[in-house]
């Protein structure tokens, strides 16, 4: 069995599909019985065999679904993706605050890691955008909140399946525009973009950096929700289009890279939290070493200034930035080896600036 990262491969001892919160207490029970590992998937989107084991895999799929939608929230299984719980709150003109830019990835699985999207500088994590989780944990199925039991509420967000399952979760949710204006913005350098980030008034905003003739390119997305708005100073390039086309505008790529072979690849990603002070510098450090080989032919490099506030199994430094370095290990390119090397001088790098590593990432441990 192979995540998206297709590093790490592994058999587990035994494969459960559980149907219900009460099959997924049976499975816990009996795994602890046979003192088998336990470890949770959804759609395993981890990139360095988080999602595998040798021991339980408890797939959560079986536990999909969107059971109910409220004014301001909804009830969801840990297995259902965001796309399923988008498809089931937009008709009614909710979204929750925050998404991850791929929509096939499970509401349990992103809440477990920490879950960022474009929105994360005003709303924070899609972990603290729950209201109330359904959690695994003791071998017995808990409600937790944080008003009930926070110590299991603060364990399983952002504690990557190592503190218990969730089961189900309640969302917050927001009222939806039905159009936003996408704008984009070209940037000097590291310092320009973050800059521009902090100081633009948008919705959603995120950074990304490109290769060009000239070297490394810098490039804010500007996102505004609603009619009537202005562009911010510098945009070159306007798109408007429907929130909800908007939330899938991924979709294309995957597909055109799922035909091109690129999607099957492995993913060597490194991803790191920076603190806002030295963030541009490790940036700009970073790219100086790389080359587009380094990348991968459809790899990505993005820049994200966020907000992180109550989850504190996620270790941010102050005034974070998500700087992610997501590589393919395409034909002619840098080797998995090379990228996963790459990747550990990263982490070094940011550890030395008071950085950390979002734990999805791809990196292997140090050597000596």
């Amino acid at each position: 069995m192979r995540d998206f990262g297709g590093i790490v491969e592994l058999s587990p001892a035994r494969s459960v599909r559980p149907a219900t919160a009460e099959d997924v207490v049976a499975a816990v029970r009996d795994a602890a019985a046979r003192d088998l590992d336990l470890v949770p998937r959804g759609l395993g989107h981890s990139t360095h065999g988080q999602s595998l084991t040798t021991g339980v895999s408890l797939d959560l799929r079986g536990l999909a679904g969107v059971h109910e939608v409220g004014a301001d929230h909804a009830v969801v299984g840990a297995g259902a993706s965001w796309r399923e719980v988008l498809a089931a709150t937009l008709p009614l003109g909710l979204t929750p605050p925050v998404l991850t830019d791929h929509l096939d990835v499970t509401v349990g699985g992103t809440i477990s890691a920490g879950g960022i999207g474009g929105t994360s500088h005003l709303h924070g994590t899609q972990a603290e955008n729950v209201l109330a989780l359904d959690v695994v944990a003791g071998g017995r199925l808990v409600t937790c909140s944080p008003g009930v039991r926070p110590e299991v509420f603060d364990a399983v967000r952002g504690g990557i399946g190592r503190h218990g399952v969730i089961t189900a979760a309640t969302l917050r949710l927001i009222p939806a525009p039905e159009r936003v204006l996408s704008c984009t913005i070209p940037c000097r350098d590291a310092a320009d973009l973050l800059r521009l980030q902090r100081e633009t008034r948008a919705e959603h905003i995120s950074g990304q950096v490109k290769p060009s003739e000239q070297g490394w390119a810098f490039e804010a997305k500007a996102v505004l929700y609603g009619d009537g708005r202005e562009p911010p100073p510098g945009t070159t390039e306007i798109e408007e289009l429907p929130y909800a086309d908007f939330c899938d505008r991924l979709r294309p790529d995957v597909e055109e890279l799922i035909t091109l072979g690129e999607w099957a690849r492995p993913h060597p990603w490194g991803m790191v939290f920076l603190p806002g002070p030295g963030a541009a510098a490790v940036i700009e450090s970073t790219l100086a070493a790389m080359t587009t080989a380094d990348l991968g032919l459809s790899g990505v490099i993005l820049v994200k200034a966020l907000r992180v506030g109550h989850v504190p199994m996620l270790a941010v430094p102050g005034d974070p930035v998500l700087f992610s370095v997501l590589r393919t290990a395409s034909p002619g390119c840098a080797s998995v080896a090379e990228m996963l090397a790459a990747n550990r001088a990263l982490l070094d790098r940011a550890a030395a600036a008071g950085g950390s590593r979002y734990a999805v990432d791809s990196v292997p441990p140090p050597t000596g």
